[in-house]
């Protein structure tokens, strides 16, 4: 692996059980697919492109994704259908060729580059960047990682049957970005994420 380039991850696998039943990765914001939307940005600090998913959703992604971007996009299958964002990470992470890796769920509609590449700054050296949100807790689904060594730590949790992120989070070096130093460099809007329908239209 080198330092450079760096990949991104897009974890989408997830069954949007909140969303009235369709797939939240494909609602529309603006007139665009969230997915879309977060492709979009996160192509313009990264150099490659892993989106988790489940086999059966691949053909809308690529559909929605067509034309987006000229960054490579590889599409890595959940090896459980929605076995949560550990087991996606672990297989998206296998893919990915260089160091580091910026983790962002489908469902942040208003990803910031710019503070993307902070993490990505912040996160050399350690094995993870994750940002700290107002109320305390981490969001570690819009965070940066060194991808072998989340992977390693992911999968020997999955193979304990173990699939907490917050629980693999405790074995891996990490720098928390406070919330003050967040609030410096973005909106808090670019961390949200999207649950709901009513979720989306508070957004």
């Amino acid at each position: 692996m080198t330092d450079r380039p760096r990949s991104g991850v897009v974890l989408a696998g997830g069954y949007s059980t909140r969303f009235e039943g369709a797939d939240k990765a494909l609602a529309t914001v603006d007139g665009r697919p969230m997915l879309a939307r977060v492709v979009d940005r996160l192509a313009g600090v990264v150099d490659r492109l892993v989106v988790s998913c489940r086999t059966d959703q691949q053909p809308a992604f690529e559909t929605a994704l067509a034309g987006v971007t000229d960054t490579p996009v590889a599409f890595v299958h959940d090896p459980e259908p929605d076995g949560g964002p550990l087991a996606g990470l672990a297989a998206s992470c296998g893919a990915v060729e260089t160091t580091y890796a910026a983790v962002v769920a489908c469902d942040m509609p208003f990803l910031d580059p710019a503070f993307v590449s902070f993490l990505f700054e912040r996160a050399a050296g350690h094995d993870a960047a994750i940002p700290e949100l107002e109320g305390g807790h981490l969001q570690p689904t819009q965070a940066v990682y060194r991808a072998n060594r989340l992977e390693a730590v992911a999968t020997r949790q999955l193979a304990a049957d173990r699939r907490s992120l917050h629980g693999a989070l405790d074995e891996i070096d990490t720098v928390v970005i406070p919330a003050s130093t967040v609030a410096a460099h973005t909106d808090w809007r670019s961390l949200r994420d999207v649950n709901s329908r009513a979720d989306l239209e508070a957004l």
